[in-house]
């Protein structure tokens, strides 16, 4: 159920989920579930293991089973039309998708990052963060902040996306050229994307990624802020081409 990719220049790195060791396990607990190319980081502020392996289950063989029975599913790298009948992870995946213009399958691993966390939220976790391939549902009460891994970039790993609490809940997703499972038509090496959900995160990233089309790294960040600005349901995006940097929306950007 993975997202095809045109490109395999995947890092150890980010193979080995090595940025997992960065997060910060202070204040909360850490949780992992992988079943196949779901691979689930969960902090909260107790032990959710059992709960997460049945929420992430339950969630992905929704979406194997929708797409078992609709092939396009899988395939389609343009919305599909809205389908009433379908259990709510799909329906979400195809509302996000048509408003970033892009298939359902670029906002699955965000919608099963929503999912899990938000049942996790509803079954008495107050402070709630999943990550999913690096995609993230952001569930707290105090100002986070998110780490870009942006491949070979020499920016990677220095610059982190700071969330006031007054943006959380949030999604937070990545998308990149250079490394990743996920289909990108551009050459950015990281556009991070905060919506109001994951799913919306995740289409958007993809959308987004996309626009990254110029062989200058420079022009190439502002391709994909321009096209940025135009969506309300794009909260910030930070935008990483090389040695290229960008932002836009309400997002404050710090070293890491």
């Amino acid at each position: 159920m993975s997202k095809t990719s045109r490109r395999h220049k995947s890092p150890t790195r980010y193979r080995s989920r090595i940025y997992r060791e960065q997060a910060d396990t202070v204040e909360l607990i850490s949780s992992f579930f992988r079943l196949r190319e779901t691979d689930l980081h969960i902090l909260a502020a107790r032990d959710v293991t059992r709960q997460v392996a049945e929420l992430a289950t339950r969630f992905r063989l929704q979406v194997e089973g929708y797409a078992v029975a609709h092939p396009h599913f899988f395939s389609a790298l343009a919305p599909l039309p809205p389908d009433p009948l379908a259990p709510p992870i799909i329906r979400a995946m195809l509302a996000a998708a048509d408003q970033a213009g892009v298939g359902p399958m670029a906002a699955v691993a965000g919608a099963i990052a929503d999912y899990v966390g938000q049942g996790l939220v509803d079954g008495g976790s107050d402070e709630v963060i999943v990550e999913n391939g690096g995609d993230l549902f952001i569930h707290r009460n105090k100002t986070c902040t998110v780490g870009i891994f942006a491949a070979l970039s020499p920016l990677s790993g220095k610059v982190g996306m700071k969330l006031a609490a007054d943006l959380l809940p949030a999604g937070v997703c990545t998308s990149s050229a250079t490394v990743g499972h996920s289909t990108s038509f551009g050459r950015a090496d990281a556009v991070s994307v905060v919506a109001e959900t994951a799913a919306l995160a995740d289409a958007f990233a993809t959308r987004l990624g996309n626009e990254a089309k110029s062989t200058q790294n420079q022009k190439a960040t502002e391709q994909v802020l321009t096209v940025a600005r135009q969506f309300d349901a794009v909260k910030a995006t930070v935008v990483i081409c090389g040695e290229s940097l960008g932002a836009a929306g309400s997002i404050e950007l710090v070293p890491l």
